[in-house]
C-alpha cells in the first residue's frame, strides 16, 4: 500500500487590535462573511459556525459573477477560545489557527494540509489572501 504525506503549508500575519476582538471577527459569522476570500472577484455568501468540539462550520464561497462556489466545510477538533482552533475539513486535511500576543499585537498563524489538485504556491498564496483580509477587516471595524 503506498501512503501518500500531505504537507502542510503555514500562513501568518501580525494584527493590531486587542485579542478580544480578533476572536470575535475569526468566529461570527456576519464578519467572516465580510473578509473571507482570496480576491476580489470571490465573496462568501453565507457561513454558519456551530464552535464546539464535534460542532461543525460552514462557508459558502463563490465567484461574484456566479460561474463557480463551493461549500468549505469542517468539524472542529479542538477549540481553546483566543488561542487554539483546530478542525477537519470534508475532505480529512487538517487545519491548526493559533493566536499569540506579540507586544501590543496578535500574531495569527494558521497550518493546513496541502489538497492535491493546486499547485502548493497557489494554496498558500490564496489562504494567505484571506488571513491578510481579515487582519484589515480587524484592523478596520471598530
Amino acid at each position: 500500500m503506498e501512503t501518500i504525506q500531505n504537507t502542510s503549508i503555514l500562513v501568518h500575519t501580525v494584527i493590531n487590535a486587542p485579542i478580544e476582538k480578533i476572536w470575535k471577527c475569526l468566529i461570527t459569522p456576519e464578519d467572516i462573511v465580510k473578509w473571507n476570500a482570496a480576491s476580489a472577484d470571490w465573496h462568501t455568501t453565507s457561513a454558519v459556525n456551530d464552535l464546539q468540539v464535534g460542532g461543525k462550520f460552514s462557508y459558502r464561497m463563490e465567484a461574484k459573477d456566479g460561474s463557480f462556489g463551493f461549500d468549505f466545510e469542517g468539524i472542529y477538533d479542538s477549540i481553546t477560545p483566543k488561542e487554539l482552533i483546530e478542525y477537519t475539513l470534508g475532505d480529512n486535511r487538517k487545519v491548526k489557527i493559533e493566536l499569540r500576543k506579540v507586544g501590543h499585537a496578535v500574531k495569527v498563524e494558521e497550518v493546513f494540509e496541502a489538497e492535491n489538485e493546486n499547485p502548493i504556491e497557489l494554496q498558500r498564496t490564496g489562504w494567505q489572501a484571506i488571513l491578510d483580509n481579515f487582519k484589515e477587516h480587524v484592523e478596520q471595524i471598530n
